[in-house]
């Protein structure tokens, strides 16, 4: 695995006069460039301009539609991206830290997250009055919740899991916290965080549809986008526009995944941690164009030199960093027992507050009931992520080791992802009725159908990351079959399958809000479940109820992820490092 994050991308060597790979990747990137420019030209427009624009459901209007939204998720993926390599680096390095850190992580992941969209839409639309950004800013926001805390997990657990040997040789070398960030850390995480965002982007077009319409006391605004377009169409039940909806969106998916992901898993691919090289690596033709140009490489030198020589600083301190989880000195546990007190006091201070507020309303039979529908979702989630481990865990494995076959169906696999769960309500509740079946099994189906991609791209991720020595190994000791699965390949990706598996999880958790109570028409159907009772007191604005439900929801978030996912985590750290 390569150490340095400043070479990968462009190919060193003599630059020369322009030659015809600059004839097309100029006219491509400035297209590129030229594009996004004309869709932020809109995002600083007044807000009456705007608003005196309607959604129009005429096909012709989705180009403009498709940037604007396009602009808005990459928005979001670059502050999820600032997001993860500050929080997950801070949680993974501080055990003080991470006593906070990641049970809020579980709750933001959980919690819905169209249960504080207002609040943070007034926060938006006052800090920009009467201008358009207010407005684009809450829906950038709202899609970075849906990216940001998959890829911290994935960080974090990158983190965690670096082997022992590649720990020693950054010591070795007496490289400072920056150095050894950059270019030992940085790199081993990146094949899963590649992986990560690739899911990122999928999953934060179930978000576009409500971040795009956005209500603020008795106004609505509605932003120019796919999303919005795909609400009015579900309003005017126009199936035609969803389809012409759906075809933007794969040809969006099909330009950013040429252009921007299949250019990043083959820069991902040199920093698969191996001893031998691989013998069948991927391809991205986009990448290929840029390491062949002359121009591009004059132009970018500058640039790469100032990477490596930052990159390269010993800066931040000039002390060997311990490892992470070192034992601490007695002073240094005197401090963790006094910050443990604190961070009890202040969960019990929180506690209090919400006790209060809901025992103004609520009595003990309320808390009860919706601890017992607390435990039906449960079973739900636990249910659903065992099954979607059963199919994606092996079919994740077969992409993953197979690059060729990983280039044709990762454009597939982003559009499934990104494929709006919402849209196929109408076809489950008709279903549903059509046949008398019971919405307390038959809905639970609807709670993984947009997250049980977090599982097949992690394992994709842990797949493309196992060494090629390692499986050249085991097929040379004759390793096959059940004892090829049970000996090889899942200890390998067994800390990417826990990341995949506990984002699947709160994501489950986040969409039963919708799954366990769905509509069509003047058909309503309510499965027995902690969501359902959240969306049916938020439709009724029972804020006591409403409080219940999320305080609930985040106690059996933060059990269950304590119980199982801790565990299986702190299991991989200590026995299934690749070493």
């Amino acid at each position: 695995m390569s150490l340095d994050l400043s070479h990968t991308l462009v190919r060193s060597g003599k630059l020369t006069a322009p030659n015809r790979w600059d004839l097309v990747a100029f006219p491509l990137i400035f297209v590129v460039f030229v594009l996004l420019a004309h869709a932020a030209k809109g995002t600083f427009a007044p807000l009456e301009t705007m608003q005196a624009t309607p959604i129009s459901l005429d096909p012709t209007f989705l180009p403009g539609y498709a940037l604007r939204t396009v602009l808005r998720m990459l928005a979001a993926l670059a502050a999820s991206l600032l997001f993860t390599l500050t929080y997950g680096t801070l949680a993974a390095k501080s055990k003080r830290a991470e006593l906070i850190l990641i049970p809020i992580l579980d709750v933001l992941q959980s919690v819905p997250i169209l249960g504080y969209i207002s609040f943070t839409v007034v926060f938006f639309m006052n800090l920009f009055p009467g201008s358009t950004l207010g407005a684009e800013f809450a829906s950038i926001f709202a899609v970075f919740t849906s990216q940001a805390w998959n890829m911290a997990f994935s960080f974090y657990q990158s983190l965690r899991t670096i082997p022992h040997d590649l720990d020693e040789a950054s010591r070795a070398f007496r490289f400072s916290s920056w150095q050894r960030f950059w270019r030992l850390e940085a790199p081993f995480a990146v094949p899963g965080l590649v992986w990560n965002m690739m899911m990122s982007m999928s999953g934060g077009w179930f978000f576009v549809v409500a971040s795009e319409a956005i209500s603020v006391g008795d106004k609505q605004i509605t932003l120019p986008g796919i999303g919005s377009y795909v609400a009015l169409a579900i309003e005017q039940k126009d199936l035609g526009a969803i389809g012409w909806a759906l075809a933007a969106m794969t040809l969006v998916i099909l330009f950013y995944d040429q252009l921007m992901f299949r250019p990043l898993v083959v820069w991902a691919d040199h920093f698969r941690f191996e001893q031998s090289a691989a013998q069948t690596t991927p391809h991205s033709w986009f990448l290929t164009v840029l390491q062949r140009t002359q121009l591009l490489h004059r132009a970018a030198r500058p640039l790469s030199f100032a990477m490596r020589r930052t990159l390269r600083a010993p800066i931040l301190n000039a002390n060997i960093p311990g490892p992470i989880g070192a034992e601490t000195s007695p002073r240094g546990r005197i401090f963790d027992v006094l910050w443990y007190v604190v961070v009890v006091l202040m969960a019990l201070g929180a506690t209090a507050m919400i006790v209060r507020y809901v025992a103004t309303a609520l009595g003990w039979a309320d808390v009860l009931t919706v601890f017992q529908l607390g435990f039906y979702t449960l079973l739900r989630v636990a249910v659903m992520i065992v099954l979607s481990s059963l199919i994606w865990v092996p079919i994740g494995v077969m992409i993953g080791l197979r690059p060729r076959l990983a280039e044709k169906v990762q454009p597939l696999a982003q559009f499934l992802a990104a494929f709006p769960a919402n849209l196929l309500f109408p076809f489950f509740v008709i279903t549903i009725v059509r046949f008398d079946l019971n919405p307390n099994v038959w809905l639970s189906l609807l709670m993984i159908i947009g997250t049980q991609w977090y599982i097949l791209f992690n394992v994709i991720a842990g797949a493309t990351a196992y060494p090629t020595d390692f499986l050249e190994a085991a097929d040379n000791f004759q390793i096959h079959g059940w004892q090829w699965w049970r000996k090889v390949i899942l200890p390998g990706i067994f800390p990417y399958f826990v990341t995949g598996a506990l984002t699947a999880s709160g994501g489950a958790w986040n969409a039963s809000i919708v799954a366990e109570s769905v509509s069509w028409g003047k058909t309503h159907l309510t499965a027995q479940g902690l969501g359902g009772y959240i969306a049916e007191q938020t439709m009724a604005a029972d804020y006591p109820r409403i409080v219940l439900g999320i305080a609930v929801m985040s106690l059996y978030v933060i059990f269950f992820n304590r119980v199982l996912w801790r565990r299986l985590y702190a299991y991989g750290e200590r026995r299934l490092r690749l070493d």
